[in-house]
């Protein structure tokens, strides 16, 4: 049986390899292609470091299908986090990849290793923009949608 999932992107931390974060992102972006059916892929956006992390991140999303359940996919990602360079290190920490399973069109899902729909979605500017542009109606929870969560957010935001 075949998924759709969303994927989060992001970069913060150049390398020789692939270059900037930007670079980072769209190398990530063709290799989830090469790997997985992938449906779209959201603008890069550009965004402030949150947390310790340092230096400004490239971010993005995707959309791909594959026939993996979740727990298998998080290896595939974990597995393409480490092929472009990335080591464990402390949270909020610098990192050349980090994909993140945000939704599946399975619904919720929860073991010891993953929750999705990701669970500090609804609290991320940087991972509900790219995936405001390639999935606004994407129900989240079975409840709102990921345009909802985006506009609900902003609300929220200071003004300046």
């Amino acid at each position: 049986m075949s998924h759709l999932y969303a994927i989060g992107i992001g970069s913060n931390r150049p390398d020789k390899r692939h270059g900037s974060p930007a670079a980072i992102v769209a190398a990530a972006i063709a290799e989830l292609d090469r790997r997985f059916t992938l449906f779209d892929a959201s603008p890069l956006l550009l965004n402030a470091a949150s947390g310790g992390a340092g230096r400004d991140f490239a971010n993005s999303a995707a959309l791909v299908e594959t026939s993996l359940e979740p727990e298998s996919l998080l290896a595939e990602l974990k597995a393409m986090e480490r092929a472009f360079g990335r080591r464990l290190g402390r949270r909020w920490g610098p990192r050349v990849l980090d994909l993140d399973i945000l939704l599946w069109s399975g619904g919720r899902f929860a073991s010891r290793k993953l929750t999705v729909p990701h669970p500090r979605l609804p609290q991320r500017t940087f991972a509900l923009q790219p995936l405001l542009a390639i999935a606004p109606g994407w129900r989240v929870n079975g409840a709102l949608t990921v345009r909802h969560l985006a506009e609900r957010l902003a609300a929220r935001r200071p003004r300046d």
